[in-house]
């Protein structure tokens, strides 16, 4: 997905690095504020799949690295669960200054509590939801506890987490302590959706369970399956973006842009690609898609081909000059169903083509009428498959004028 290297100060004037996931013809019909999980960053790989269904459904995704983390400033061995959720703060008021302020909070493990905490400073915020939270943010104390007794002795300690060392001081634990999230919760006052899977060996299932009895409806709860606490499954982070796109626009209370009367309707469609292989989201005239490769040839398989596109659309359109024909002539049409398939055969195998290629491309096109139609009203609608735009265009000559945007 199209997107902005953005930069903002937190509270204590220290530069955090964000990035602004945007829908593909680069316009947000809502923003999303996502926190990632302890010690992440905002570059992980769940978050990006999480992101890219929101995008598809028009709404913009902030995620940031929180302070001391990923290229954000500050240090780390001075944050703590507070100074989190006020970089959470921080974030939603530059969105709200510079694009619009957050409709949603996404938050991820300790992300996800941090969220439940942010939004009742947030009056703009209308739905929540977290991934593998914690209840009780002290929860995270069990990835420390080799070192607790150096922390509370000492004053701080050297631990290694995921690989990593970082240090830790006796602020942030007396800091987890002092938090009461279960108040936070009851009145949360937003709709509340949790994702968390029975699974999970960093953040147990009992944890939603007590955020889940916490709040207070509208609530939602969705089973993970077996996917563990990060989402490194590519299909678990795509299944909760897909759902949580969905949840989140029945509480978005902003409408889509009114579309433009049909005579002077915008029909552009804007096809954007990252660096994740092949998979091209695709906005046509407000309406997503996503285009992919098979896996045979590098690709994922997240959607159709674009010559599968181009069979879908002439399909399309095959069926509904079909079904206008039909109805004008009030002919007993109850259905059809168009069957195509696109191949390259060498030209002499096509008695009708004159081309000096070796090979042409050759779609075969099959229909199926349904309804008590006679051979004749058959015959005709045969014909007039020949007919709807799509099919005249593909066989008028077409020229494509390709330009670099200033």
């Amino acid at each position: 997905m199209p997107f902005k290297k953005i930069t903002f100060e937190n509270t204590n004037g220290e530069s955090l690095v964000a990035r602004l996931d945007l829908p593909v013809d680069g316009s947000m019909r809502a923003c999303a504020l996502f926190a990632h999980c302890f010690t992440c960053s905002k570059n992980l790989k769940a978050v990006g799949h999480i992101s890219n269904a929101l995008t598809d459904r028009g709404i913009g995704v902030l995620r940031f690295d929180f302070t001391g983390l990923g290229e954000s400033g500050g240090e780390f061995e001075n944050t703590n669960f507070s100074s989190n959720v006020d970089d959470l703060i921080a974030a939603a008021q530059f969105l709200k200054t510079n694009y619009q302020a957050p409709d949603i909070l996404i938050g991820h493990s300790l992300g996800g509590a941090a969220v439940l905490q942010a939004a009742a400073q947030l009056e703009d915020v209308a739905a929540v939801a977290t991934i593998g939270a914690p209840f009780d943010p002290a929860h995270v104390k069990h990835l420390l506890e080799d070192s607790i007794e150096e922390i509370e002795q000492k004053g701080r300690a050297s631990v290694n987490l995921a690989g990593r060392s970082f240090t830790i001081k006796k602020q942030f634990l007396d800091d987890l302590d002092s938090v009461r999230v279960e108040q936070t919760i009851r009145s949360l006052r937003r709709p509340l959706i949790v994702f968390h899977s029975p699974v999970d060996q960093t953040v147990s299932i009992e944890n939603a369970a007590k955020i889940y009895e916490a709040a207070k409806h509208p609530k939602s709860f969705v089973s993970l399956d077996q996917a563990d606490h990060l989402l490194t499954n590519e299909e678990d982070s795509q299944y909760v973006g897909v759902v949580l796109a969905a949840w989140a626009g029945k509480f978005i209370k902003k409408e889509a842009p009114e579309r433009a009367p049909a005579e002077s309707e915008d029909h552009r469609v804007v096809a954007y690609i990252g660096k994740d292989r092949y998979q091209t989201h695709i906005n046509a005239s407000g309406h997503s898609i996503v285009a992919d490769e098979p896996l045979s040839v590098g690709g994922s398989n997240l959607g159709p081909t674009p010559y599968d596109l181009l069979n879908a659309s002439l399909g399309a359109c095959t069926a509904m000059t079909l079904r206008m024909y039909a109805d004008h002539k009030k002919w007993p049409l109850d259905g059809v169903k168009v069957v195509l398939e696109h191949n390259k055969v060498h030209a002499n195998d096509c008695a009708e083509c004159e081309t000096k290629d070796k090979k042409i491309d050759f779609i075969n096109r099959e229909l199926v009428l349904e309804g008590p139609l006679d051979e004749k009203q058959k015959n005709r609608l045969l014909e007039i498959a020949d007919r709807c735009p799509v099919h005249r265009t593909l066989h008028n000559e077409i020229k494509v004028v390709t330009s670099l945007q200033s």
